[in-house]
């Protein structure tokens, strides 16, 4: 069987952690690295891979994971679509999932090309529990809860704010789906750290949270890449009161994001042309191996 060639675009923490699972996985092959260097001081970790600045400069690419910040996804998808290649991302900013998959829908019909969206953990692999959940109880209330620990994507928000060197950004669960963020910077020198912290308030990513922001000397002493969820419904079955589903889970963040990156890059293999969330693709279509062994197995 022809191996998936995959190209993994950004190589930051995600990027890494894809790169892991592409290895790991027994149907994909690494096309090649793009980085905005190209092999300028290329990791040794990347030794045996193509590394270059432009991801046409690599052969018969068949999909590109998108590890790049959430706010540059469309560009870049906007970008390798028209060169026939399938694109997969974690774009993580729930309130904008439905605009990004209308304004790349029409792309993909016309490169006939597939694009999946939103596809880490939360949006992600939580969403397709929460529509399980409320499958099950279609009448009710769901709360998801994070953490504690740390947000990727809030943190990258954080670093691109004018003086901030480094940052941290945790969540911290106060219960009912409500979070607290706990906001840890590095500033530049001179920065003001009121200034910081009005901007990072101001950005949709923590205009709905309770925020607190601290300045630190070093934020590598404080962080940790561990998170989790925690997932409940309480709901009605038919005309039954009182179905209680909970869902958890602890994880290192950007590695679980890479390995599910990997499996919708499996995904959109399978799939017609167009711009897909993980909610609407078959789950045993994300597995390596063949249809009917996985269901003898997992039914």
């Amino acid at each position: 069987m022809k191996k998936i060639r995959a190209a993994v675009v950004g190589y930051g923490n995600i990027g890494q952690y894809a790169l892991q699972a592409l290895e790991a996985a027994p149907d994909f092959e690494v096309a090649g690295i793009v980085r905005r260097q190209g092999a300028e001081n290329k990791p040794q970790e990347l030794e045996q891979y193509d590394v270059v600045s432009d991801i046409r400069q690599l052969k018969d690419v068949d999909v590109a994971i998108l590890a790049t910040p959430t706010r540059s996804c469309e560009d870049y998808a906007r970008q390798i679509l028209p060169l026939g290649i399938n694109t997969v991302d974690s774009f993580d900013i729930h309130t904008s999932i439905l605009d990004y998959r209308a304004a790349l829908m029409p792309i993909n019909k016309e490169t006939k090309t597939v694009s999946v969206i939103a596809a880490g953990w939360d949006p992600g692999s939580d969403s397709i529990v929460r529509t399980l959940m409320q499958s099950l109880a279609p009448k009710g209330l769901s709360y998801t809860n994070f953490g504690p620990g740390m947000s990727m994507g809030h943190s990258v928000c954080v670093r691109s704010k004018a003086g901030v060197k480094n940052a941290l950004s945790m969540t911290i669960p106060l219960g009912e789906g409500i979070h607290r963020r706990m906001v840890y910077v590095e500033l530049e020198e001179g920065a003001s750290l009121d200034e910081v912290t009005a901007a990072i308030k101001a950005d949709p990513y923590f205009a709905n949270d309770e925020t607190h922001v601290f300045q630190v000397s070093s934020v590598d002493d404080v962080r940790d890449m561990g998170h989790g969820v925690n997932l409940v419904r309480k709901g009605v079955s038919g005309k039954t009161q009182n179905q209680r589903l909970e869902f958890n889970m602890s994880i290192n963040n950007p590695a679980l994001t890479g390995q599910v990156l990997v499996n919708v890059a499996r995904a959109s293999m399978r799939l017609e042309p167009g711009c897909y969330t993980m909610i609407e693709i078959p789950v045993v279509d994300m597995l390596p191996g063949e249809r009917e062994e996985l269901i003898g197995h997992l039914v």
